[in-house]
């Protein structure tokens, strides 16, 4: 009996320490479950918030509205249109398989454009978006859109695209945009901050050195989505800034004109204003069309621009170092007179040839000028006049009044990434570059715009500018509506010459030039006084004349294209009250007197009877034709 009442309370005692910690385990169970509920609820209350309202509420960032540039008249030159496009995020689709056989048939896709669809797809990552296309059809796109509660994941965006109504015109100045990679979004904080896919951007030219300004940002949307993603409604709009609209010195007009006179040549045209330093026009042929960039240029186009010999893809403007042939002896001619080396009455007896220590140097005329003065030798375009000059003035004299007038510097500073500074060598430079000693025959040489120098087309257009407006410097622009970054006042000018009687010398030996008879340009000439302009021509050499070569005396025509010389010329006008500057320079042109002249009257025509509505905008208070 007592050995079973004492098992009794054993047990008792058992279950009522079982019930115990039974009951302690689920009392610290609840006690954790209410914590945890409470430290959920009420502590984690914001984050689980966000996060379901992420789960229910989505952003989308629109690309932003691009800049566009206008002329100088407003006329859009670089505008906008909306294009219709297709996304897909391949984590969001439930079936990539179905949805993009889908996707092919219901946008016609070919086999090929299939093919690379599927490539890309196969490049990103799943969280990515994948562009099937960034230019669909209205009717394709409203296609898509009625398909949608059959295609998760889906999207159809009305983006913003780049439009260059005037095509090859101003491709050299404008540039083009093109879908940003991942080396653009890396290098810029602005791009990479207002990325969205299918984003573009300036790859070259203004369009690339203005990005920032022209950008613009986001629109931002936000809408509400059910379980499968699907959008429900939208709960809110902030609307984005569109870029800055940019205003061009140039004129379409002359622009236009000026392509059309290049036209299946290689070279460049550039007119500016002697005061302003505006760029009026400044082409460089051949061109292409910047449309065919925006959406990506296809295999077969870019081969053609590739391989074509006359390189459309290089701006012969900012980018092509030229001998300038006889465009130099203005400055030469300027050198001497600065210096004291000669005066007007100076002259030479121009046999056709020069002898110097066992070298011929010779004319382009086979017999001769005979003896000519500055202003003759200007005219007729003398070499053995300009040999001798050069000779008693030093290359290093002619160097420092060549860099004066613009040479050998960059023109527009850092806004084209592109542009060549050129060479005005001197011996210094011989000596760091090559580690040789300056020859005189390269200072002979130098004095006709042959040797080492080197221009652009844009550097002789200053340097002409800047003769024409009595000798002041002047600092070319090409936006109207952005501040000069130069500390240059408007109202003054700082003079690049010693004695201004020496700039007038060279005005009318370039005036005798075309407008007299025995000028090289002679047959350019324009009687009118309205239209009447002053200019120098120019051949540059672009391969060593040799006697054979003499002998012959063959035809531009005869001689096998890139073998001929370079043409070029410059000019000023109207000269009785000048105003406007140009630079033409056509690769293997032959000579700037039969090639280059004729293409600066049609030039002038058109600028000097556009002035008064250039003016009208302008309104400023310079002189009036």
């Amino acid at each position: 009996m007592i050995s079973s009442s004492s098992d009794n309370v054993k047990k008792l005692s058992s279950i009522n320490r079982r019930m115990f910690i039974t009951g302690s385990l689920k009392f610290f169970i609840m006690i954790g479950l209410v914590s945890r509920l409470f430290f959920l609820q009420v502590k984690e209350n914001k984050k689980y918030l966000t996060l379901s309202d992420k789960n229910r509420i989505r952003e989308w960032k629109l690309a932003p509205v691009r800049g566009e540039f206008h002329d100088y008249f407003g006329n859009v030159v670089a505008g906008n249109f909306e294009a219709f496009q297709l996304h897909v995020i391949p984590e969001q689709v439930e079936d990539f398989r179905y949805v993009i056989y889908r996707l092919k048939d219901l946008l016609e896709l070919s086999d090929k454009e299939f093919k690379k669809v599927l490539k890309k797809k196969n490049e990103i990552k799943p969280w990515e978006t994948l562009i099937v296309s960034d230019n669909l059809s209205w009717n394709k796109f409203s296609k898509v859109n009625n398909h949608l509660y059959d295609l998760n994941g889906v999207k159809p965006v009305i983006s913003i695209s780049r439009n260059y109504p005037f095509g090859d015109n101003f491709t050299h100045v404008l540039g083009y945009v093109s879908q940003a990679n991942e080396r653009d979004i890396e290098s810029n904080e602005i791009i990479k901050k207002n990325f969205v896919p299918g984003l573009k951007i300036g790859k070259v030219g203004l369009e690339k050195s203005f990005e920032e300004e022209l950008i613009g940002k986001n629109d931002i949307e936000r809408y509400e989505v059910n379980a499968y993603g699907r959008r429900i409604s939208q709960l809110e709009f902030q609307k984005g800034e569109k870029g800055k609209t940019l205003k061009l010195t140039i004129d379409t007009e002359v622009q236009k004109l000026a392509n059309e006179l290049l036209k299946d040549q290689a070279g460049s045209i550039c007119v500016m204003d002697i005061f302003t330093g505006e760029i009026i026009a400044m082409h460089s042929s051949p061109s292409f069309d910047p449309n065919l960039f925006v959406f990506g240029i296809s295999q077969d186009d870019w081969q053609i621009i590739r391989n074509d010999p006359l390189k459309p893809l290089v701006n012969k403007t900012l980018q092509g170092n030229y001998s300038p042939g006889s465009t130099i002896k203005p400055i030469v001619a300027l050198s001497a007179l600065e210096n004291g080396i000669i005066n007007t009455n100076f002259t030479v007896e121009c046999t056709g040839k020069k002898e110097m220590y066992g070298q011929t140097y010779h004319c382009w005329k086979k017999k001769g000028h005979g003896f000519v003065s500055l202003r003759n030798a200007m005219k007729q375009s003398c070499d053995t006049y300009f040999y001798e000059i050069a000779r008693k003035l030093g290359v290093d004299k002619l160097s420092e009044t060549a860099k004066k007038f613009g040479l050998g510097e960059k023109v527009f500073g850092d806004l084209f990434d592109i542009e060549k500074k050129g060479l005005i060598p001197n011996t210094v430079w011989k000596k760091n570059a090559l580690g040789k000693g300056w020859l005189l025959g390269e200072t002979m040489i130098t004095g006709i715009g042959q040797g080492y120098i080197q221009t652009t087309p844009i550097q002789l257009c200053l340097m002409t500018a800047q003769i024409a407006n009595g000798g002041y410097k002047i600092y070319p622009k090409i936006i109207a509506n952005e501040e000069n970054k130069k500390d240059q006042p408007d109202d003054k000018y700082v003079p690049l010459y010693q004695n201004s009687k020496n700039i007038s010398i060279i005005q009318d030996a370039m005036f005798g030039s075309t407008n007299e008879v025995m000028g090289t340009s002679y047959r350019s000439r324009i009687d009118n006084i309205k239209y009447q302009f002053a200019g120098k021509t120019g051949t540059a050499q672009v391969k060593k004349i040799t006697e054979r070569d003499r002998e012959l005396d063959l035809k531009t025509f005869e001689i096998p294209y890139e073998e001929r010389d370079h043409a070029l010329y410059i000019a000023f006008g109207p000269y009785k009250n000048p105003r406007y500057a140009l630079s033409v320079l056509v690769e293997h042109g032959g000579n700037g007197s039969t090639t280059a002249a004729p293409m600066a009257k049609k030039l002038f025509k058109l600028i000097i009877d556009r002035h008064t509505l250039r003016q009208s905008v302008n309104n400023n208070t310079y002189l009036e034709i």
